[in-house]
């Protein structure tokens, strides 16, 4: 991996700083310097092979590939021993020179002219200005992918970004929430849509929906429960169990006439921790998609809006529909007496808009409370609508709301970070709709 954008300039500075210079020609120490500073600062993964090609090959056809290979090898374990490991690096110092055929007791300063290879390329002014090219062209690599390379993200101006952005987020949600709950509901522009989100009256509910709904608000009721915490303290005097390293601790200091602070005694007691108030939301899909489960999803709407009513927490709950629009069928706090069903003659599913007028509705994505939503739907969406949707979905988990997703039977593709569980007879499946909420509650602890 390439080292970051700060690192690789650093680097540019320190190879213009330690570069070979003087002479009529090249020996090999410059030609093995320019490696080290070059070829092995790839090998550290600070530059990239293609920025440090030029250099490799004049140093390739100064020193042989068989010199090269040893000091890659004398470099590459360099960079594995420790800063203050002065031993080994003078170690790697003595390989180094003998490799390039130089005498460790010279000065670096000293050019070692009598090693180049007589008739070598590089040998007279061309071989260094050769040299100097291509460590010039290196350095042009590198300034300009330095210069392309995005500046590291400043963390202060992030969070100020992602606060805007979720700002911007809840303004919307409840903005769309008062046009769902207290106005006429708009359909969102683009093209014509067929279908206009239609109920299709209301019937009282069966004696199976009650036994469901009352089921279903026990679960409701088990999944808030918090579990007990565990506090332990200490005292010098019972109650308590008897730590023997405190009383004996406590005697050390009576004797020695200082006032005893040990607390022997140690006792553990055990808080149920107050289970926070609920807050349901329910969304419903009436698209055509849905015409044959129009029956059990108005079922399980009634049975999950009712359930909260039955719960030993404080509960919220808000039902909409959605389809070409979104339409209440129970406002934040309401009862619902009967069941409402409704006609699945729409051609579309505005399921972000429907995530939304319940997130502003409930305050789904806000802590504080155990919050979880509910969206009956096959999950056949336009991309457009998906995508929106997904975006909601990812939000509200991401802020701790569980997203419990009932399917119809055959086809059905749910959003991602969801709990599915399909959908037959609601009132026949209650527990089972109970353990998923259950769960779905449960895992955003």
């Amino acid at each position: 991996m390439c080292g970051g954008s700060t690192e690789r300039a650093s680097a540019t500075a320190l190879v213009l700083a330690d570069m070979p210079t003087g002479g009529s020609g090249i020996d090999r120490a410059q030609a093995a310097q320019a490696a080290g500073l070059l070829l092995a600062r790839a090998d550290a993964g600070i530059l990239t092979a293609a920025e440090i090609t030029p250099v490799a090959r004049t140093v390739e056809t100064a020193l042989g590939a068989d010199t090269l290979a040893d000091l890659r090898a004398i470099w590459r374990a360099a960079q594995r021993v420790a800063d203050d490991d002065t031993e080994a690096m003078l170690e790697l110092g003595h390989r180094w020179c003998t490799a390039v055929g130089a005498d460790p007791g010279t000065p670096p300063d000293t050019p070692d002219t009598s090693v180049t290879p007589p008739g070598s390329r590089l040998e007279g002014p061309a071989g260094a200005s050769e040299l100097t090219a291509a460590i010039s062209e290196v350095l042009r690599r590198v300034a300009t992918a330095v210069e392309a390379a995005a500046l590291p993200a400043d963390p202060a101006e992030t969070a100020a970004t992602a606060r805007a952005t979720e700002d911007a987020a809840r303004a919307a949600a409840e903005s769309t929430a008062r046009a769902v709950f207290t106005a006429a509901p708009a359909t969102r522009p683009g093209r014509r849509r067929v279908g206009r989100t239609a109920l299709a009256g209301t019937r009282p509910a069966t004696d199976g929906e009650r036994a469901a709904a009352r089921q279903l608000g026990r679960a409701l009721t088990t999944a808030a429960v918090r579990d007990r915490a565990t506090i332990t303290t200490t005292s010098a005097t019972p109650p308590g169990r008897l730590r023997m390293r405190g009383a004996l601790a406590a005697d050390a200091q009576c004797a020695a006439g200082a006032m005893p602070t040990a607390e022997p005694f140690i006792r553990t007691t055990r808080k149920v921790t107050p289970a926070p108030p609920l807050r349901l939301g329910i969304a419903c899909d009436v698209s055509g998609s849905m015409y044959e489960f129009a029956a059990p999803v108005a079922s399980a709407a009634w049975i999950l809006a009712h359930a909260a009513h039955h719960t030993r927490v404080t509960a919220t709950t808000a039902t909409v529909i959605f389809g070409n629009y979104v339409r209440p069928i129970a406002r934040p706090g309401d009862r619902p007496a009967v069941v409402t069903e409704f006609a699945t003659d729409d051609d579309y599913e505005d399921i972000p808009a429907a995530i939304d007028a319940l997130d502003g509705a409930l305050d789904l994505s806000r802590p504080g409370a155990a919050r979880l939503l509910v969206i009956v739907s096959d999950g056949l969406y336009t991309a457009a609508a998906r995508d929106d949707g997904q975006t909601r979905i990812t939000r509200l988990r991401r802020h701790g709301c569980a997203v419990l997703w009932l399917t119809p039977p055959g086809t059905s593709r749910p959003l991602d970070g969801v709990t599915v569980h399909p959908l037959t007879d609601p009132a026949a499946t209650g527990q089972t709709i109970g353990r998923a909420a259950t769960a779905a509650l449960r895992a955003t602890r």
